[in-house]
């Protein structure tokens, strides 16, 4: 249907010029082809010059190609990488239909994980006319780092950190980070773990284990914080994915002297808790993989149920809804973000460690527990965080005139919200 293909694209009568727009237009189609079931369909663009009018006339055919299948894949050069690693990254198999611009993108996406300095797919003629060979040669770079640093947060202050990455463990595609970062009222220990194709499927696992120690940060009080979180992730359509996971928390709120008001205090008698959950959380994106590669949206929904066996049963519930788009010959991009969070108890109740404080990452242009609930009593002056919140973030970022090496762009932003209940 030509009306489908022409509604599709989004270049227009008027603008300026530009061979990313019409490449982008490409991709656009043919993504949309492939949507259909087309096989074998390529766009070409025909572009007409108009000097007299110092115009350009641009038409896109649709063209069915030749039937021309991929023979076999070869891989050469990965010492340690894995061949499954870098097969991954190819959405075709052997029998399936060529695509020349499917082979591209694999291509970047081999290049894209990070384990190669050099990365060259080609495509040559195989036992048949209508067969291709996809030959990939890979030139490996080190994968592994251990850093000694310092750091600096809005949040934490001036601290310091050893790190070890690896992003490539054992030549499987695998990621571990170990950490430990220390500031001046904080102190925290990590360890993860992912693996991106488990069981040689389209589904990843990973977990998380944290232990967390607060002096004082932005409070009268002072906590130990522990956690230990694995997860399952999978497709659910050709841009929906589901988390699902397990946590177990370890929480102790310590200290607090004689300027704790009575609800903080009361808080803090509880002791050391123990709580665990099962939760989930679908996303759905189409800011990498959509038909307009300039435009997307994110769409986060989750839940976790805790407090299973105590008494302390609670439901949290997460939301986020990101839109951006990238203008002005597409070198600003425009971003607006919804987020919220809600803390229901179904017994029982929870405390400061349990609920939404909007830091510096949720909403700029405030301290640390700067905004939301408290308990203002004399000398008592007790953040103590919110069951609900939400906020509203709007930003564009924009380049600065600098080389693109140095990786430093502008931005503005505007954002509004509170925790509150």
């Amino acid at each position: 249907d030509e009306a489908e293909f022409q509604a599709a694209l989004k270049i227009r009568s008027g603008i300026v010029y530009s061979p990313s727009l019409v490449e982008n237009s490409i991709a656009r189609l043919e993504r949309l082809a492939i949507k259909l079931g087309l096989d074998f369909v390529r766009v070409e663009p025909r572009i007409t010059r108009n000097d007299r009018d110092l115009t350009l006339d641009v038409e896109f055919a649709l063209v069915r190609g030749p039937r021309v299948f991929v023979e076999r894949i070869d891989i050469e050069g990965n010492a340690t990488t894995l061949d499954r690693v870098v097969r991954q990254q190819f959405k075709i198999v052997e029998g399936d239909p060529f695509n020349p611009r499917e082979i591209r993108e694999s291509a970047e996406r081999v290049r894209a994980l990070g384990y190669f300095s050099g990365a060259d797919v080609q495509a040559r003629e195989g036992s048949s006319p209508d067969q291709v060979i996809v030959d990939v040669d890979v030139e490996e770079t080190s994968t592994g780092s251990l850093t000694f640093g310092g750091t600096y947060s809005t949040t934490t202050g001036p601290g310091a950190i050893i790190k070890y990455s690896e992003s490539n463990f054992l030549g499987r595609g695998q990621r571990l980070d170990l950490g430990v970062t220390t500031g001046v009222d904080n102190r925290e220990y990590s360890l993860s773990f992912y693996e991106p194709a488990f069981l040689g499927r389209d589904l990843s696992f990973g977990f998380v284990a944290s232990y967390v120690e607060t002096d004082n940060q932005n409070a009268v009080y002072d906590t130990n914080l522990g956690r230990f979180r694995p997860s399952f992730e999978f497709p659910v359509s050709d841009n929906g994915r589901m988390q699902v996971r397990y946590t177990l928390d370890m929480s102790e709120m310590v200290g607090g002297g004689t300027t704790a008001g009575a609800l903080i205090s009361s808080e803090i008698a509880r002791g050391v808790e123990f709580s665990n959950s099962v939760g989930y959380t679908y996303s759905f994106d189409t800011r990498r993989t959509g038909l307009n590669p300039n435009a997307g949206v994110l769409l986060e929904f989750g839940q976790d149920f805790g407090g299973i066996g105590s008494d302390n049963q609670y439901v949290r519930t997460t939301a986020k809804a990101i839109a951006q788009t990238k203008v002005l010959s597409e070198e600003v991009t425009l971003r607006a973000t919804l987020e919220g969070g809600a803390l229901n108890y179904v017994t029982g109740s929870g405390r400061a460690t349990d609920r939404f404080f909007m830091g510096p990452s949720v909403m700029r242009g405030f301290e640390p527990s700067g905004i939301g609930p408290r308990e203002v009593n004399g000398n008592t002056n007790d953040t103590l965080g919110g069951n609900m919140f939400a906020v509203a973030r709007f930003e564009a970022e924009f380049p600065l005139g600098l080389p693109e090496e140095y990786g430093i762009n502008g931005g503005v932003f505007y954002d509004i919200g509170s925790p509150w209940g």
